[in-house]
């Protein structure tokens, strides 16, 4: 039979009791903080970020930070990016345009591939002559 193990994620509740244990046990008050309570904090930085995990466990940020770089740890954000690129397709192409003008004795036929409304218009105000 295959034994399914799941790797289980310390919670921060738990943690957190950890360190108060350990804070008031503690042999000096400069002590450093044994490995596997910075391994544990280490742990909870994917799940609650990096400044999360700090605030809650009354860690040192900058300390942390290099524990996480160290380990190789992913360090998720909490809030997802504001900018999202989207890449839209080229245009597809447009029937081309025929404008027939009527004038003394002549017709006019111009015939303009492949252009948006908007650039018609522009187009139409520059022959006629009502400004750009």
């Amino acid at each position: 039979m295959i034994s399914t193990r799941r790797t289980r994620r310390p919670r921060i509740d738990t943690v957190r009791r950890r360190l108060d244990r350990w804070r008031q046990t503690r042999p000096r008050a400069r002590a450093p903080l044994p490995p596997r309570l910075w391994a544990a904090a280490v742990a909870l930085v994917p799940e609650h970020g990096l400044y999360g995990t700090a605030r809650a466990l009354h860690l040192d940020y900058g300390t942390l930070k290099r524990r996480v770089t160290g380990s190789g740890a992913r360090v998720r954000a909490r809030v997802p990016s504001g900018f999202v690129e989207l890449a839209t397709p080229p245009a597809p192409a447009r029937d081309p345009w025929l404008i027939e003008v009527d004038g003394r004795g002549a017709t006019v036929r111009v015939r303009l591939p492949g252009l948006a409304l908007t650039d018609l218009a522009h187009f139409t105000r520059l022959v006629v002559g009502a400004g750009a």
